[in-house]
């Protein structure tokens, strides 16, 4: 059975993350492994937690069998959880590998002993170290489900590498993709190549039987027009490669990626092309 792993530190934006996990476990038929690295197995919620008192002390263990319980009777899916010490990022990456995951979901704010991985780019050491595709979800957001998947699609050969899985999700949720040849320069070469890897795309997902739109994208900054284009459609996942060629200047690449993670308001999807 596939396996779902979620960060959790009892924040608002970690439970809205283990929400949208549950969608996705029911739908993919997975189960849920939910992990917390702390610093101390003794801490003290912020606020509000499921009812209980906000000045009370709990161990870590303690908050997880009350969330458990707490939706026990809302989801039929196997909820398990983890506490670990260690560098966040490292000890939730290594879960990932020890457990084969299939999908991390994460979201990108959070509390006590967790600043460390959601504070700039520290949050994207999990995706770009992750074995295993990651949805990051930031705050606020709580629409759940997908029905449509925004991919991106660049000049470079691995650009093409997330199809297959964004493809499998796709069907799992009956999901329309649109496929996006996206560009920041009118040099005529560079429009054709993406707009011919795009219909490679689409060929790929009619063999598949799934629904799909192809658009042709122009602007400044492609990480701001692929934002607007997923608004504008109403998605609920933008489909990335975290990493992309040396030479391929102004693509989703370190900073650019690490721009969708950190400020896209609608749920990134992160491959590595290091694990294919």
């Amino acid at each position: 059975m596939k396996k779902i792993l979620v960060p959790i530190d009892f924040s608002n934006d970690s439970i809205n993350a283990f929400e949208h996990a549950i969608v996705h476990a029911e739908n993919i038929n997975a189960k849920i492994r939910l992990i917390n690295i702390c610093k101390n197995r003794k801490i003290s919620l912020p606020s509000n937690f499921l009812g209980l008192d906000e000045n009370q002390t709990l161990d870590v263990e303690e908050y997880f069998e009350a969330l458990l319980k707490y939706y026990e009777s809302k989801t039929s899916c196997s909820i398990e959880y983890l506490v670990r010490e260690g560098k966040v990022y490292k000890e939730i990456t290594d879960q990932a590998g020890i457990d084969n995951t299939y999908l991390i979901v994460m979201g990108t704010h959070g509390i006590s002993g967790f600043e460390e991985l959601f504070m700039g780019s520290n949050a994207f050491r999990v995706v770009t170290n992750s074995p295993c595709p990651v949805i990051t979800i930031r705050n606020g957001y709580l629409r759940k489900g997908i029905s449509k998947i925004i991919v991106p699609i660049d000049i470079t050969k691995e650009t093409r590498l997330k199809v297959p899985f964004v493809a499998e999700l796709a069907s799992f949720y009956n999901a329309e993709v649109h496929v996006a040849a996206i560009s920041e320069t009118e040099r005529k070469r560079i429009i054709e190549k993406t707009e011919q890897y795009s219909m490679q795309v689409c060929d790929y997902l009619a063999k598949r039987d799934l629904n799909f739109v192809q658009t042709t994208l122009f602007g400044s900054n492609i990480t701001d027009m692929t934002i607007e284009y997923a608004i504008s459609v109403k998605s609920e996942l933008i489909a990335i490669m975290t990493e992309q060629p040396k030479n391929a200047k102004n693509l989703f690449m370190g900073p650019y990626a690490q721009q969708m993670v950190n400020h896209s308001p609608i749920p990134v999807l992160s491959l590595n092309a290091n694990n294919f």
